[in-house]
């Protein structure tokens, strides 16, 4: 398959403002809805986050070697199955998902669609009407070596950009990182051995992407945007159209 030309938007990082009064209703067309919540935060709902899960979930939980990564799993999940439920009226346990080619998730015969993000002390996520989206959260506290990862899945530009800021390097990094993983989360793709076809950096990033699946799948662009939730955490979205209104909510207000 020939290489084809796309191009991303980036704007941010920005802070937020939250928004914990609005009625859960689908979002308008233009619009995205970015629900946040802390591991610490969901903890004493696990029991019910549990209860909310269906068979493949549960085995799926079942199967993480560890009781930390077990734990984001069924909170995360199971935020997920709430708030779709609330979206939908209806109990979220018993809500089917369909999936990509990839394996990403999605509602058949629904315009809500939605996007997911855990980090390793939070929960993210996304939902549109009518627009596949991709979010992606990072964490501050998150023991990465960022010089090291920079080799190996950004361009040399980027890595520039990174080294450039100095004692806020790490957090460079992770704005990048979370906005090449909400492009690959918009396309379906999920995630690429080289996110060096990536290019986030700058405010308009022209680029040829040849991964047969990322031309197949890919929007012609993408609008990026970041922020800071707070001092720790960090989030990209990503759209083939550019949203009018971004609404922040908590999980737990």
């Amino acid at each position: 398959m020939e290489g084809r030309t796309l191009t991303v938007h980036c704007s941010g990082p920005q802070d937020v403002t939250w928004n914990d009064a609005a009625p859960v209703e689908p979002p308008a067309e233009g619009m995205v809805h970015l629900w946040f919540a802390t591991l610490e935060q969901l903890r004493p709902r696990t029991a019910f986050y549990r209860d909310l899960l269906d068979p493949v979930e549960t085995e799926r939980a079942q199967r993480f070697r560890f009781k930390q990564d077990r734990e984001r799993f069924i909170l995360g999940h199971g935020v997920l199955r709430e708030l779709l439920g609330r979206y939908l009226k209806r109990d979220g346990s018993l809500i089917r998902f369909s999936r990509g080619a990839f394996g990403k998730p999605y509602l058949d015969r629904k315009r809500l669609c939605f996007n997911f993000s855990d980090t390793k002390d939070a929960i993210l996520v996304g939902f549109t009407t009518g627009v596949e989206i991709g979010v992606d959260i990072e964490t501050m506290a998150r023991d990465v070596d960022h010089a090291a990862v920079s080799e190996h899945y950004f361009t040399a530009p980027e890595i520039a950009v990174i080294q450039a800021a100095g004692p806020h390097a790490k957090r460079r990094f992770l704005q990048f990182w979370t906005r090449k993983e909400s492009v690959l989360k918009a396309s379906g793709v999920g995630i690429m051995d080289d996110l060096r076809v990536l290019r986030v950096d700058g405010e308009h990033n022209v680029m040829t992407i040849e991964h047969e699946a990322f031309v197949k799948m890919a929007a012609e662009e993408y609008h990026v945007r970041t922020w800071h939730l707070n001092e720790q955490h960090i989030v990209s979205l990503a759209s083939p159209t550019d949203a009018t209104v971004i609404n922040f909510r908590p999980v737990c207000s």
